[in-house]
């Protein structure tokens, strides 16, 4: 996996040999994204299969692995349904080929996860103008899935369709990953974008600067409340003040029927020092950390918060675009499980 920690300044690949080795990646964020992180996860089971022994004590091992693998993020939904999904084919396994059909439910999930979000860019690209300038918070592409991306997905089919967008990007404290990450992306993609501080969002609104705004999600409740990076609220708040539709990008595998309303939704709150110190490169090209509170200073880091339904002017699926709604999120799930029946 790409470390995404040392972006945009170094580009390594990450190599996890154990299934402890993938769950540290997850919990310290050397791969982040909802759609990535349940990726991760479910290799990270197929290794624990690979690793286990024989007989009940291999078993034992597994449940234990893939509790672990459950505890590195609790906001997150694909990452749950990617590890209930492999899980499910090593018990249907029946013995010795368990770690085979581990791999294969692995490799067949994410595959899988690739078809849903190029689905999403395709419905998101109708809503794609070229010159159209577009706010987006956190990082929602490439890197945050395995392929594609899901915010930012509707600008990349566009722009292979001819229609380039103008990219307000949100520096996303205290990770910052808009101006780490999602600059980078779009500077690959020759897409133009500016990174703003997130405070600068209102302004840019209230100017007429800003004619939509499209986030990913990292959980979606049943009444279609939206659990995402911190700060998506305030966009979505600001964005029904001034007038500007507001969109959220999410496969089938984000939506958690078993979440009522998004006060249902775990938030994980990260460690301080991430608010309080920042990550960099200095004038002599080294990687170093810089405090920015005075020292003893107390800091909080929810990572998530929620964006309640009826400020979202529609979910972007593979399915379509659709009401933020429990009837229409109801029946896209229907048609999911239909689909991974056959």
């Amino acid at each position: 996996m790409i470390d995404q920690t040392l972006l945009p300044h170094r580009f390594v690949i990450a190599t996890m040999e154990t299934h402890r080795q993938t769950a540290e990646a997850i919990r310290g964020m050397t791969i982040r994204g909802a759609p990535a992180i349940g990726a991760a996860g479910a290799y990270g089971l197929a290794q624990a299969a690979a690793e286990a022994p024989e007989g009940d004590e291999g078993r034992d091992y597994i449940r234990r692995a893939e509790e672990l693998l459950r505890s590195t993020r609790p906001t997150g939904h694909d990452l749950f349904y990617m590890l209930d999904r492999v899980m499910r084919a090593i018990e249907g396994s029946g013995g010795p080929d368990r770690a085979d059909q581990a791999l294969k439910a692995a490799e067949r999930l994410v595959e899988q996860s690739v078809l849903r979000c190029r689905k999403i860019g395709e419905h998101g690209a109708e809503l794609i103008q070229d010159d159209m300038r577009i706010l987006t918070h956190c990082n929602a592409g490439w890197l945050a899935c395995v392929d594609w991306g899901t915010a930012l997905a509707p600008l990349y089919v566009a722009l292979r369709q001819g229609r380039r967008a103008r990219v307000f990007i949100d520096e996303t404290r205290p990770q910052l990953q808009g101006t780490r990450l999602t600059a980078w992306e779009l500077a690959h993609e020759g897409l133009a974008g500016e990174i703003i501080a997130d405070n600068a969002a209102g302004l840019l609104m209230r100017q007429g600067e800003v004619q939509i705004v499209i986030t990913g999600a990292d959980r979606i409740a049943a009444n279609g409340d939206v659990a995402n990076k911190v700060g998506t609220y305030e966009k979505a708040v600001l964005a029904r003040e001034n007038k500007v539709p507001f969109y959220v990008a999410a496969p089938a595998s984000t939506f958690d029927l078993s979440c009522a309303a998004g006060e249902d939704i775990p938030i994980e709150e990260r460690s301080a020092e991430e608010v309080l110190f920042v990550h960099g490169l200095n004038d002599m090209g080294e990687m170093t950390r810089v405090r920015l509170a005075p020292e003893g200073s107390l800091a909080r880091n929810p990572a998530f918060d929620i964006t309640p339904a009826e400020l979202i002017t529609g979910l972007i699926t593979e399915f379509g675009i659709i009401q933020a709604s429990p009837e229409a999120i109801g029946k896209i799930m229907g048609r999911s499980a239909d689909e991974g029946a056959r």
